[in-house]
């Protein structure tokens, strides 16, 4: 099933505490609430955007939060939750969480919920959007994911609208960002009428003893058979045996198939990871930094 969105963990979460009369790790509540769940090990796997955390611990750490923010539950030391006294008195008073008290307690400073357009409302006409139920940390993932997908667009409306000259020294200023050659002038640029197939030469020893052999296409149609095999015919004439293949389109399932059966290492790259690549090295984009606070808990540790 999928996993429960963060307001969703707040009563199976409040139910767990209140069976402990003594505070409960961190760990065995995620244990605990997970098996309640029925995640399956795929559910239990899936990490964040940032990739830094399972969804589902942290969904049920926002979950512990909502009732932090309403007094309900405490971590009395590093890696414990507890109820406190009211949060015990709550779950013996409500067998069962009402909508309106589920509202109250996940909504607990939180911004109010606008509708989208297009979305599904509940009876009370409040959007039921995942987004409004998604953890901090997820809406900033999923921002950030839609910003990389609009840069990545827009850097293949601005490649595409370059020269091919221009695009060729874009890829060598990208595989020198990934650490390739032993400094920028090891990665030179050869293309033009009669380069069979080669775009750029990487030297990747003080010597030029051991070379890749760079190939770049600044298309929009899929790169096929006759273009791989093309490019592997020009290693083998340079008696090479690694080439990087590098366009902005896509390659068919014969182009992959046949850099498989290449004789030496054949590397293709296609214009989705091209973007990534750049976006990750920081070739044609600036990076804008957001300082995002975590708790160090073991600055507190120490007093």
């Amino acid at each position: 099933m999928p996993v429960p969105t963060y307001d969703q963990f707040i009563e199976p979460l409040l139910r767990f505490l209140a069976e402990h009369h003594d505070a409960v790790s961190i760990v065995d509540a995620y244990e605990a609430l997970a098996e309640r769940a029925n995640l399956s090990d795929a559910d239990r796997a899936m990490l964040l955007p940032s990739g830094t955390q399972a969804v589902f611990k942290n969904r049920i750490g926002w979950a512990h939060d909502r009732l932090k923010r309403v007094q309900l539950s405490e971590s009395p030391k590093r890696g414990l939750w507890q109820l406190t006294a009211a949060g015990r008195a709550f779950a013996e008073k409500h067998a069962t969480l009402s909508d309106a008290e589920l509202e109250r307690i996940a909504s607990s400073d939180r911004e109010p919920r606008v509708k989208v357009k297009g979305e599904k409302t509940a009876g009370s006409g409040v959007a039921a959007s995942p987004w409004a139920s998604a953890s901090p940390e997820e809406r900033i993932g999923v921002a950030l994911t839609e910003i990389r997908e609009r840069v990545a667009r827009d850097l293949l409306e601005n490649i595409l609208r370059s020269p091919p000259q221009f695009f060729e020294t874009l890829v060598l200023d990208l595989l020198h960002k990934m650490g390739y050659g032993t400094d920028r002038s090891a990665l030179q640029r050869v293309g033009g009428s009669g380069d069979g197939g080669i775009d750029g030469i990487i030297s990747l020893d003080a010597l030029g003893l051991e070379k890749i052999y760079v190939q770049a296409k600044r298309w929009q149609n899929p790169v096929g058979s006759p273009e791989i095999q093309t490019f592997m015919g020009a290693l083998q004439l340079k008696g090479a045996t690694k080439g990087v293949f590098i366009t902005t389109s896509t390659f068919t399932k014969t182009a992959v198939a046949d850099a498989l059966r290449a004789r030496g290492q054949i590397v293709l790259v296609d214009g989705a990871q091209l973007t990534s690549l750049m976006m990750d090295h920081g070739v044609g984009v600036q990076d804008k930094a957001f300082r995002v606070p975590k708790l160090d808990s073991d600055y507190f540790d120490e007093g």
